[in-house]
């Protein structure tokens, strides 16, 4: 995991200008031993565009003027990740319709038949 502090944008006065309170968390996540394949791969999923082609995830916060409140908030994030991440997603277990529900869509089919057979060509006409 690397930090790299930058000059942030938005309010700050003098301040933006001068001080690095951006801060660029990277995580080598593809190459990290501690996360088993399937993590890793809800991982990516999660990530979406801050996860990079070399396998590593980006982490850009600028949201205070603080860079201690900034590190801190990446680092917060970096762990939501991870945390949810962790957490396998349920398999759904599939169910039988009920009666009233087949029963149901029979007959709106039922009555959509009949509306469109009442388009055809009229006789004796």
């Amino acid at each position: 995991m690397t930090e790299q502090f930058t000059r942030a944008s938005g309010p700050g006065g003098q301040n933006v200008n001068k001080v690095s309170t951006a801060v660029e968390l990277r995580f080598e996540a593809e190459r990290s031993p501690s996360l088993p394949d399937p993590v890793k791969a809800r991982l990516k999923r999660l990530a979406g565009r801050r996860w990079t082609t070399d396998g590593a995830l980006v982490l850009f916060v600028q949201d205070t003027r603080s860079q201690a409140r900034n590190r801190d908030l990446a680092r917060e994030r970096l762990a939501e990740l991870v945390r949810a991440a962790t957490v396998a997603p349920k398999r759904r277990v599939a169910t039988k319709p009920t009666y009233g529900s087949v029963k149901r869509r029979l007959q709106a089919k039922k009555v959509r038949g009949e509306v469109k057979a009442l388009r055809g060509a009229v006789e004796g006409e």
